[in-house]
């Protein structure tokens, strides 16, 4: 038995709680709402009508408590059930990352159940996270950096907009949609910094090179202005709308600017993220300070590029050393 209205209630519930007590990002948000919502899809369906001789015995609350009164809504769910339903998932084709964001779901709403005592026991406690293998992040060396930067042409219409863009991507590490939301009045173009509203709503200050605050400068005095109508707000980046560049379309202006500097590499914002963090530390930087640049939360995520570190100096000592 599953009383829908008190368990899309239950989600609601939970949803707000991440906004407002959690502080989560709207985008966390609606994917945990997607998840919960499509188990709850998946398990009112399931117990809609009997079981087939051939199907899989369900251990019905009826039966399970002898004596007692059905259980109901959340109450009803039970671990087997939870794996059957991540196993159809992995079935269907499911990357284990994907997998994984559902059951983190599933452990931190059942966990908010079981602490408001909406649930008498918490049936993911014993569930365990898959195991992903860890890819090595793709980055740009230097070279091709330099031939994407220098292949804007900044005399074309929104050529001066586009360099300051890919710089301040490169310079600063910033995220796609934290470049989208870069906004005039936290631009410190004397302290040569920005002010960025990262993931999970948590800002943080970070440094913009001295090429990319030229860039900034050039664009902000001379493309800019003409660029502004009357419903712009303070977005650094505009659209020929005057509206604020989403970033669907800045991850276009990217791959086009590639095409045309003659890069054959899959070329993407993200990749000059990769770039930024793995050249401060070929260079030297401490991995605590590339981790705040970026915005990590777990030194474990900015660890990965000491990895991507590694495996270029294994290719230049082969490359170079006379016995490699």
């Amino acid at each position: 038995m599953f009383d829908v209205p008190r368990v899309e209630d239950a989600i609601e519930s939970f949803i707000r709680y991440l906004a407002v007590e959690r502080g989560l990002s709207d985008n966390y948000q609606l994917s945990t709402q997607r998840s919960l919502n499509d188990f709850a899809s998946w398990f009112a369906e399931k117990n809609r009508g009997p079981r087939s001789a051939s199907g899989p015995e369900w251990p019905t609350a009826r039966r399970a408590v002898r004596g007692q009164r059905e259980k109901t809504g959340w109450r009803a769910v039970t671990l087997p059930m939870i794996s059957e339903y991540l196993a159809e998932k992995k079935k269907s084709g499911l990357s284990a990352a994907s997998i994984k964001l559902i059951v983190v779901a599933l452990k931190i709403f059942f966990r908010f159940l079981a602490g408001k005592s909406e649930i008498e026991r918490d049936p993911t406690e014993a569930l365990s996270l898959p195991r992903i293998e860890r890819y090595l992040p793709e980055t740009l060396n230097e070279i091709q950096v330099e031939q994407l930067l220098n292949g804007i042409d900044t005399k074309v219409p929104l050529g001066l907009r586009d360099r300051a863009m890919i710089e301040l991507l490169y310079a600063s590490g910033l995220r796609i949609s934290e470049l989208a939301g870069a906004r005039l009045e936290n631009f410190y173009p004397e302290e040569g910094t920005i002010r960025v509203l990262g993931k999970g709503n948590k800002t943080r200050i970070v440094p913009v090179g001295r090429k990319a605050c030229e860039a900034l400068a050039c664009y902000l005095s001379t493309e800019r202005p003409k660029l502004i109508k009357r419903r712009s707000g303070s977005e650094i980046f505009l659209s020929e709308r005057g509206t604020k560049l989403t970033t669907a379309r800045i991850w276009q202006i990217v791959k086009e600017k590639a095409r045309h500097a003659g890069l054959e590499k899959n070329i993407y914002p993200h990749l000059l993220r990769h770039s930024f963090a793995t050249h401060l530390l070929s260079n030297g930087a401490d991995l605590r300070i590339i981790q705040e640049m970026l915005g990590h939360a777990d030194i474990s995520t900015t660890q990965v590029y000491t990895h991507v570190d590694q495996q270029r100096l294994k290719a230049v000592h082969r490359q170079f050393h006379p016995r490699a």
